[in-house]
């Protein structure tokens, strides 16, 4: 039997703080009316559905900091970031195969989908499709749970660094973000190697 699972990415383009991943296997009954792409929901729906996602799918979550980015370039730690997503939902599969009665799988048996144009570099069979994050509800789940656990962590930062306004933007590249950074210098968490 072939478990479908979702691959998305949430911090491509900010200039701080890290770069988080999803992968995310939904159960056949999940109430997939509840999900989207992530940017498309409110905050309010993102974090409800995050908390549906997280007690009935299986899951994982990877990040990449701020500074190995900067070493090995965006494209590679957010490949990297799936990589370890995919390692954390593993650990977490056969439990969940257990309690949802499923016949724990192979990995040749997890067909995934990543948004995007590149693939991770894992053992299940994953193919890549720009755009998967509107369209298939594994990957919109996955889209979800990158962008709320990401948000979360800028939130935090906004509290060690508040000066930088990372409550409002999430480190993207905003006006007000440039400005600060060209006034006072880079945050801990700015991203160095990226244009200001």
């Amino acid at each position: 039997m072939n478990l479908y699972a979702g691959f998305d990415e949430a911090g491509r383009g900010p200039l701080a703080g890290p770069v988080s991943a999803a992968c995310v296997i939904l159960p056949e009954d999940f109430p997939v009316e509840i999900l989207n792409d992530s940017k498309k929901l409110s905050e309010k729906k993102r974090q409800a559905a995050e908390a549906v996602i997280k007690e009935k799918a299986c899951w994982g979550i990877g990040l990449i900091n701020h500074e190995e980015i900067d070493k090995i370039n965006i494209l590679n730690a957010s490949l990297k970031a799936m990589q370890l997503a995919y390692k954390m939902m593993l650990i977490k599969l056969p439990e969940w195969c257990k309690k949802n009665s499923i016949q724990m799988p192979s990995e040749k048996e997890i067909l995934a989908v990543t948004d995007g144009t590149f693939v991770p570099d894992v053992e299940c069979t994953v193919r890549c499709e720009p755009k998967a994050d509107g369209k298939y509800p594994y990957v919109m789940a996955a889209s979800i749970l990158a962008k709320t656990c990401r948000d979360a962590i800028m939130m935090d930062y906004d509290k060690l660094y508040p000066e930088y306004g990372y409550a409002k933007h999430k480190g993207y590249p905003t006006p007000a973000h440039k400005q600060i950074c060209r006034q006072i210098g880079p945050s801990p968490i700015q991203r160095l190697s990226f244009k200001y």
